[in-house]
């Protein structure tokens, strides 16, 4: 892993939002698997900072319930509950819901070229399946969205919660391959439709079906086994 791009050193909160964010990305993605320890010495080494920036960007992104501090071992990377995925993706269906009625941005010819190549990228992935491959495809859909959502305070929850669901769901991924990636493109030909129609409402509903979905799959491949 390299050391973070265009960091702006003359920023200290840049520094710290560069640092959460590319920690959130290694979380999300399953580089830092649940029980990796973060330590600040090494991750300010390879950044190239002091101890302080990575201490604040940590504990940045301790509310979100990825990381503990645990006594004599330091702050580790964690799983969510069975109850926790439950309350995240029981707010994703809601937050979906509001995304096309809470100042939505107008969608532009921009936004239809970007869904166009990611259904491209999709599809390429029911033929040859590559688990990182999906994440990151998955992970820019989740931004096209984002940047739909005119209402800021909605734009900061969809983006918490994409955050905390997203290492189980990816979790999921890689347990099933191709089933993911085929799901994928139905909800990308879904999303491409309403982007060529201007319907960032009709986005909404296509992504809460498409959350429900996904989380069905989780109970069924992660959580089956587990106590709510």
């Amino acid at each position: 892993m390299s050391r973070i791009a265009q960091i702006d050193e003359t920023s200290p909160r840049n520094i710290v939002e560069s640092i959460q964010t590319e920690l959130l990305k290694r979380i999300c993605f399953l580089d830092y698997q649940p029980g990796h320890q973060l330590k600040e010495s090494e991750l300010a080494a390879e950044f190239g900072v002091s101890r302080t920036p990575v201490r604040d960007a940590i504990s940045r992104i301790s509310h979100l319930e990825l990381v503990e501090t645990r006594n004599g071992v330091g702050t580790v990377v964690v799983a969510l509950t069975a109850a926790q995925v439950r309350h995240v993706y029981d707010m994703r269906l809601e937050l979906a819901s509001l995304i096309g009625t809470m100042s939505p941005r107008a969608i532009t010819p921009a936004d239809n070229e970007a869904g166009k190549g990611l259904l491209e990228e999709a599809r390429a992935l029911c033929v040859f399946f590559d688990t990182k491959r999906y994440v990151e495809i998955n992970h820019r859909l989740h931004e096209l969205i984002a940047n739909l959502i005119g209402n800021s305070t909605l734009k900061s929850f969809w983006w918490q919660t994409y955050h905390q669901a997203a290492s189980t769901w990816y979790r999921v991924g890689n347990d099933v391959g191709p089933e993911v990636a085929l799901a994928l493109v139905m909800e990308l030909e879904d999303i491409n439709t309403a982007l060529k129609l201007g319907d960032v409402a009709a986005i909404g509903f296509i992504q809460r079906t498409h959350i429900g979905y996904g989380y069905q799959r989780i109970k069924e491949h992660l959580l089956s086994s587990e106590v709510e």
